[in-house]
């Protein structure tokens, strides 16, 4: 089992910068891919950014794409995700979850373990 904590989450005016943690424990040698998701007040859980764990390749949505990054530091079991320029509409939960190699890195379905989330609203 893999256990996710997420930090970081609050309230920030548009145009603002926020970084999420998202700490592992447990059976981390068995994560292959960390990503982040997001999910809206009425919308479906939507796909942020991903990492290999060896932070080598990185994957984002178009809509963040220049604005966010996706980084591990491994030795501390814990993946950030530094958030620019930030929206209202960026205004979520954001998750953070664990997969091994086989499955989607873009679809929740894929992944396995999860955090409990954070919140993030952004005021215009």
């Amino acid at each position: 089992q893999v256990q996710l904590v997420e930090s970081g989450g609050g309230l920030v005016q548009a145009g603002g910068s926020l970084r999420l943690s998202c700490a592992a424990s447990g059976r981390t040698n068995s994560i292959y891919t960390m990503g982040w998701f997001r999910q809206a007040p009425g919308k479906e859980r939507e796909f942020v950014a991903a990492i290999r764990w060896s932070g080598i390749n990185t994957y984002y949505v178009d809509s963040v794409k220049g604005r966010f990054t996706i980084s591990s530091d491994n030795a501390k079991n814990t993946v950030y995700l530094q958030m620019n320029s930030l929206k209202p509409e960026d205004t979520a939960v954001y998750y953070c979850a664990a997969k091994g190699p086989s499955g989607s890195r873009v679809s929740s379905s894929g992944y396995d373990y999860w955090g409990q989330g954070t919140p993030l609203t952004v005021s215009s």
